[in-house]
Parts: C-alpha cells; sequence; structure tokens
C-alpha cells in the first residue's frame, strides 16, 4: 500500500546518487501536486563546486519554466509548500538557506515556537522570508559556525531546542557535504527509499515509486544521515537503529490517471473495484469473515466503541455507528478527533477506540491515540496506508485496500471505510450471537453494492446534466435525510463545497422547520437522499415544505421507495448498506459542478489531502 501522508502545505522528496536529481525531484514533486500547494522549489548541487537553488510561486510546470538546462546534479532537495507563516511567494517558497549560504533546508510542519528561538539566538541575522522554516536553517549555520559543530551535532542541538508540541519533517543538506542528506522527523511523516547505488527520501512513497519500491520507515526523535550508498539511522540517544525497509507493492502506474481527466473521476469510478478487494482480502469463498482473533477479543470485552475521525472519515464514523449497533448491538459513539483531543467525554468502564483515517497520519486522531495509549485503552486503526503512524501506534490495524486515492476530495477511502466496518462488525456480532449478523452475509451484499455502484457510475450523463442545471451557477445548496441518510448527507454537502465552492450544508429533514427552512429562496438546490423506509414519507414531507418556498427539489431515492418523478434511483441493497450507494451520485454531482465552475477539480484551494498539523 502507498503511503499517503503530510499536511498539504508540504511535498518533501530528496535524492542523493543519481545524476539525473533534477528530474528526479521535479518528477517526485509533480507527484505530490495532488496534496495542495502555492510554491514550490529544488536545491541539487553537482559534485563539483556547483549548486543550484531555483524557487517559484505557482505550480510544478511554473517551476520547470525556471530551471535552466545547466542546473544538474546527483543531489538535491525539493519541496511543495502550502502557505502557513508568510504568504505564498518565491521568497517564501522552500528550500530556505542560510545567510552564510551553507545549508539547504526544507520542511514540513509547523515550529510553535519559532518566534521565541528567533528573538533569542537569531536578532543580528537578516531574514529573506517570514517562514518558521528559515529559523531553523539560520540557527543550524550559526550553531555550526559560532560553536565550531558538525553539521549532525547543529542539527540535533536546533531539534533539541524545538518545542515539543511542533511537528516537522526536516531534509537538510550542508554544501560541504554535497552527497549527505540529514533527515528527522516528529509528528509528520518521512520514509527513506532505498535504491541501487542511490537512496531517496520523500514524505510520500508516492513520490519515487518509479526509483524504488522498498523504503524505510522513520520514527519521532530520530536522526537520519542518508548517502548513495547508506542509510544511518540513530536515536535521540545516539545508538544505531536497524531497520529493514518494507516493501510496497503498489506499481508507480496506479497513481496515474490513465485516461481520466481528475483522479477524483478516477476514484469514483474504482469504488466497485474496492468493494470487491475488501471480499477478497477479508472473507473466505463461503462468505465466512476472516478478522484476527485477538481484534475480536477485545472489541467482545468492550462496553462502548469510540470511533474518532475527521472530515470525510468522521462521516464515515457516523455511519459506521448505525451499523455496529445495528449488527453487533453493541453501544457506538462518533467523535470529531480535533474536539474529543481537547475536550474528552466521560468514558465508559470498558471502552474500545476505533480510529478511521485515510492517510494514517493526521493529526488531530493521533493526539488522540496518543492519550488512549497513556489511559491504556486498547485501539484500532482502520486506514488506507500500511506503516502509517496511526496504524503502528493503534493495538490493531485493518487496511483498507483502496490502491492510492491522490484526489483531495475523498470518495473510494470513505466507501472503503464503511464497507470495512460492516465486515468487522459482522464479525463482531457472530461472536455475540446477535441474530442480525449471523443472517447478514456480508460478502454477498457488498457484492451487491458492488454491482449497484457499477450500475451508477455507468450513468454518468445524468448526474452531470443535474448539476448543469441546478448547481452550476447556485451560490447555496443543502442536502437533506433522515437517520442513515442524514449521515450520508453530511458527507453528500462536504464533497459539493470542497470541490466546487458552493455553500452547501447538510441537514436532518426534521430540522427544516426549526430554522434552516429560513434561509431557501426561489431557485435554491435542495437534495433529499430517501433509502431508509420508516423516515422516507416524512423526508417527503419536508420536500414538499421547501418546494412551496421555492425550492429545486432533486430527490435521490431507493428503487423500492420511488416514485414518478424522483430523478435519481438507487439499486436495492441491504438497508445498513444504502450509504454505500447514495453517496455516488452526490460525488459525481460534486465532479461536474466543479467541472462547470471551471475549478481545479483534484487540488481545491486551501485543501490538504491528509492533515499532519492540528
Amino acid at each position: 500500500m502507498v503511503r499517503k501522508a503530510g499536511f498539504g502545505m508540504c511535498g518533501i522528496v530528496g535524492i542523493t546518487g543519481n545524476e539525473n536529481a533534477v528530474d528526479i525531484l521535479l518528477n517526485g514533486l509533480q507527484r505530490l501536486e495532488y496534496r495542495g500547494y502555492d510554491s514550490a522549489g529544488i536545491y541539487v548541487n553537482s559534485q563539483d563546486g556547483k549548486e543550484y537553488l531555483v524557487k517559484e510561486k505557482g505550480r510544478i510546470d511554473d517551476l520547470r519554466k525556471e530551471i535552466g538546462e545547466d542546473v544538474h546534479g546527483s543531489s538535491g532537495i525539493g519541496h511543495t509548500r502550502w502557505a502557513t507563516h508568510g504568504v505564498p511567494s518565491k521568497e517564501n517558497a522552500h528550500p530556505h538557506v542560510s545567510a552564510d549560504g551553507r545549508f539547504f533546508l526544507v520542511h514540513n510542519g509547523v515550529i510553535g515556537n519559532f518566534a521565541e528561538l528567533k528573538a533569542t539566538y537569531l536578532q543580528d541575522v537578516k531574514f529573506a522570508s517570514d517562514t518558521d522554516t528559515e529559523v531553523i536553517v539560520q540557527l543550524i549555520a550559526k550553531f555550526a559556525k559560532e560553536e565550531n559543530l558538525a553539521t549532525k551535532e547543529a542539527f540535533k542541538k536546533v531539534i533539541s531546542l524545538i518545542d515539543e508540541s511542533s511537528s516537522y519533517s526536516f531534509l537538510l543538506m550542508d554544501n560541504r557535504e554535497p552527497e549527505t542528506l540529514y533527515v528527522a522527523k516528529n509528528k509528520s511523516p518521512l520514509l527513506i527509499g532505498v535504491g541501487k547505488g542511490f537512496n531517496v527520501v520523500c514524505s510520500d512513497a508516492i513520490a519515487m515509486l518509479d526509483q524504488t519500491h522498498d523504503f524505510i520507515e522513520l520514527v519521532d526523535g530520530e536522526i537520519v544521515i542518508v548517502k548513495p550508498q547508506s542509510v544511518t539511522i540513530e536515536d535521540a540517544q545516539g545508538n544505531i537503529i536497524n531497520r529493514k525497509p518494507f516493501h510496497v507493492d503498489t506499481d508507480a502506474s496506479e497513481a496515474e490517471k490513465g485516461a481520466y481527466p481528475y483522479y477524483m473521476l478516477k476514484e469514483i469510478d474504482e469504488q466497485p473495484t474496492v468493494m470487491r478487494s475488501l471480499i477478497k482480502h477479508y472473507t473466505t469463498d463461503d462468505g465466512s469473515v476472516i478478522i484476527d482473533d485477538a481484534l475480536l477479543d477485545s472489541m467482545k470485552k468492550a462496553d462502548r466503541l469510540y470511533i474518532v475521525a475527521a472530515g470525510t472519515s468522521y462521516h464515515a464514523g457516523l455511519v459506521g455507528k448505525e451499523i455496529f449497533e445495528g449488527l453487533a448491538k453493541v453501544p457506538t459513539e462518533v467523535h470529531v478527533a480535533s474536539e474529543f483531543g481537547y475536550n474528552p467525554p466521560i468514558l465508559s468502564e470498558k471502552p474500545f477506540f476505533i480510529f478511521l483515517t485515510q492517510s494514517g497520519e493526521t493529526a488531530d486522531s493521533r493526539q488522540v491515540l496518543a492519550q488512549v495509549n497513556k489511559w491504556g485503552y486498547e485501539s484500532l486503526t482502520i486506514t488506507n496506508v500500511e506503516n502509517s503512524t496511526l496504524s503502528r501506534e493503534a493495538t490493531f490495524t485493518l487496511l483498507l485496500y483502496a490502491g492510492p486515492e491522490i484526489a483531495v476530495a475523498s470518495t473510494k477511502a470513505y466507501t472503503g471505510q464503511i464497507a470495512l466496518e460492516a465486515i468487522l462488525a459482522k464479525r463482531l456480532g457472530e461472536e455475540k450471537d446477535v441474530s442480525a449478523a449471523t443472517s447478514f452475509n456480508v460478502a454477498r451484499e457488498l457484492t451487491t453494492v458492488a454491482n449497484g455502484m457499477q450500475e451508477l457510475v455507468d450513468e454518468k450523463g445524468q448526474y452531470e446534466q443535474i448539476a448543469a442545471n441546478a448547481l452550476a451557477t447556485t451560490r447555496n445548496a443543502f442536502y437533506i435525510g433522515r437517520a442513515i441518510d442524514y449521515d450520508v448527507a453530511q458527507e453528500a454537502a462536504l464533497k459539493l463545497k470542497e470541490v466546487s465552492y458552493v455553500q452547501t450544508e447538510g441537514f436532518a429533514s426534521g430540522e427544516l422547520k426549526h430554522g434552516t427552512i429560513a434561509l431557501i429562496e426561489e431557485g435554491t438546490p435542495v437534495i433529499a437522499i430517501i433509502t431508509c423506509a420508516k423516515t422516507a414519507k416524512h423526508t417527503r414531507s419536508n420536500t414538499q415544505e421547501v418546494l412551496a418556498r421555492g425550492a429545486n427539489v432533486i430527490n435521490i431515492v431507493s428503487r423500492n421507495l420511488a416514485e414518478d418523478g424522483d430523478q435519481i434511483i438507487l439499486p436495492d441493497v441491504h438497508s445498513l448498506l444504502t450509504p454505500l450507494l447514495a453517496i455516488v451520485p452526490c460525488q459525481l454531482l460534486a465532479y461536474y459542478t466543479s467541472l462547470q465552475r471551471g475549478y481545479d477539480v483534484d487540488k481545491p484551494r486551501n485543501l490538504a489531502k491528509s492533515v499532519t498539523v492540528e
């Protein structure tokens, strides 16, 4: 599974020992574009006294135009930046260079005490940028010169001064040691890629899959020295750590769009395959579910499940609550990670924690997991990324096997999480002898879902037309639903707002008359999701209320509940799995609305693929 991590403000690449350093760095940065960024840059060293620093605001293509034919080298570092400290500009772009011109640094994350460090140590240094990163490279240069420290020792001293709450991945070069890359991390992911006669560094394996498939995971607090023929890992005390690489089976081509114009469309289309992949990995030919016995034992002992997640994964958790309570009869709570971290609820006597995360690096969720580990409770991470931080630090891990998800707006990871929650709930319910679970053939039901998804994605024309008619020019929109449909409405609203910038809210249908209906104007799109039989009539009644106020109503309805005039009809599936189908038209409506408004579907403004900074 391909690692996907890092706050979208930053992507890191580095290489030593390859004469094609410039192309390798640029191509690596190109593969990290999905994360969102506003500037980029590279530093390369030719080993013969020549070095080149090129930075530019804008896209990688803008950076390429600034790189002359004379720029070459066998070692170098590169970066894509998403502005946190300082506006998007060439000056604030990475790599940053020390005032003496010796050290070059790229950085992912946020240095919490950069202002204090600057005021304490660097009052006599003229800064070229407004970034927290430049403070670090200037400090390294200061200690190396004034205290006559070797690069590694100066690097370690600076790291020791950084506030513990800070997050960082550092990749440092000293032009006096042009073959050596110095690496360190805290809370922000970084990998070493092992090649033959060369080595690479990257914040996401996708960036370097055309160079190697073998990567070394790094742990917070380590210092790593990377040379063409060696990788030396030291812990905080200077002890050498021997760690074998893990192999990434994903082919580089899997991270390519192929014939698709955008990754988001490709990943929407891949959802039937994700369902079948989960069936393959977690069930036998006779439909039995394969889940680790130790995980089941831990979950059986729990008197309450606590699902912790953020964004789209949080919405998958809302559906998961319905599934765990329906199939396993275990009380389940769902919490926004950033809220739980600072305002935890009163816990039950025997809690079990489930962390949902596409990347496995979400900072808000990781903070909660660290606290859960201190409390001594067991936990499960459901993620798309093997060996990710949340995977390593939780008691148990279940993988989505969804393949790389590149578009910022998550689609197949969301449906994969829900499907895997159903698989797990089925098995847990069996262990508890819950009749709803014993009669639930999850492999058969997910196969039906996969077929239904395929039917929906094959009908793209109707969604494109609905988007053009109802959403392409609107200022705002609403998704409504009840019960499990309300859970879907929240994710559907997020999809539309994040890629098309239409102000969209997901509401419980019954709440409309308690204030929200005041926002309905002539032509306001209201999209109703109706898959729950016991609430279908109530939701239809709510659509009549907004119709009376001039709303443009679009119904997304399960086939067995459909009526004349319903615009989008969903194939029938098990009642707990309807979200897996109901979300597909919503994803496509968001995609086409963004396209019709002329936006970059895969890289929405201001957003990151995974947030590794709180």
